[in-house]
């Protein structure tokens, strides 16, 4: 029973960050109809700036040698920057144009900021120790857990919670929300686009830095790919819960966080490594069973 319930934990605290990273790519499409894989790359960006650019195996410390409080505002503060810019440059001379000419955009931002890093950080992993005590664990009714799994759940229900409130009571979280239900109805009724837009962009910068400390912290390591599978998990999130639905990208990434745990903890040995068709698998269930995935927008009713 024990052994179960710290599986679970596991399994709810990478719930938390795929949901993280889900909403964020779910409020980007909402508004703009854009898979942004570029929110893989904010992540990394967010992680390499913890340190000096250098080809250093174990590089000095940028804002990783700051107080928490200044480290965690000024990664942040990178990301989001990063994540607007991106959104002014890139994504918002096109937003007239098709989904797919937004998607090859998308890609092209992505291997940008790749090719940045390679230049200025070369592309082997590199070691980092950031939030040591966070390491430790701690026993709560007997149960050992890690202080970093319940940072990040503490940090993803924190987030959570402020978005809800932030979404349902605010002006601008209003009309956020009613963009990402129905864009074009939003704006006929007065919701300025390049505002709402930017503020979708700005809300996944500051989760995509997030994410990017709180992976920081886990793993101890900055990688050019440490970006892709989770956003590669929470793409497949948003379409589970319904894609344009922020509870329901939260929901998937929930579901697809647990499921992905359970199977690794589960499955015997010989055929662990092959969990990943295993979340898959169950994608393809959802969309074959509902193929809007488990929460419906209006927007996506009308294109039925």
């Amino acid at each position: 029973m024990t052994n179960f319930v710290q599986v679970l934990i596991d399994a709810i605290a990478l719930g938390s960050l795929y949901a993280l990273v889900a909403l964020a790519i779910g409020l980007v499409f909402g508004v703009m109809r854009l898979i942004n894989f570029a929110q893989a790359d904010y992540i990394v960006v967010g992680a390499y700036s913890l340190v000096i650019p250098s080809t250093s195996a174990v590089p000095a410390l940028l804002f990783g040698a700051l107080p928490s409080v200044a480290m965690i505002f000024c990664v942040t503060l990178t990301v989001t920057l990063l994540a607007l810019l991106t959104e002014r440059l890139a994504f918002r001379p096109l937003r007239n144009t098709d989904t797919t000419t937004l998607l090859i955009s998308s890609f092209a931002v992505s291997y940008f900021l790749q090719s940045l890093i390679l230049m200025f950080h070369g592309g082997r992993p590199k070691t980092i120790s950031i939030g040591e005590g966070l390491t430790s664990a701690v026993e709560i009714f007997g149960i050992r857990i890690p202080g970093v799994q319940l940072v990040t759940m503490g940090v993803a229900l924190t987030l959570l919670i402020a978005l809800v409130l932030f979404l349902k009571k605010t002006p601008l979280g209003v009309q956020l929300r009613a963009a990402a239900e129905n864009f074009q109805m939003a704006r006929l009724l007065g919701v300025p686009a390049n505002r709402v837009i930017a503020i979708a962009f700005a809300i996944s910068g500051i989760l995509g830095g997030t994410i990017s400390l709180l992976f920081v912290i886990q793993t101890g390591t900055l990688d050019i790919r440490m970006g892709l599978m989770p956003t590669v998990y929470a793409f497949f999130a948003t379409v589970i819960g319904g894609i344009g639905s922020l509870p329901g990208a939260v929901l998937g990434g929930y579901i697809v966080g647990i499921v992905s745990v359970l199977l690794q903890a589960y499955l015997p040995e010989e055929v662990r490594a092959f969990r990943d068709a295993g979340v898959f698998t169950l994608v393809i269930l959802i969309l074959l069973i509902r193929p809007h995935g488990l929460i419906v927008t209006s927007a996506a009713k009308e294109r039925v």
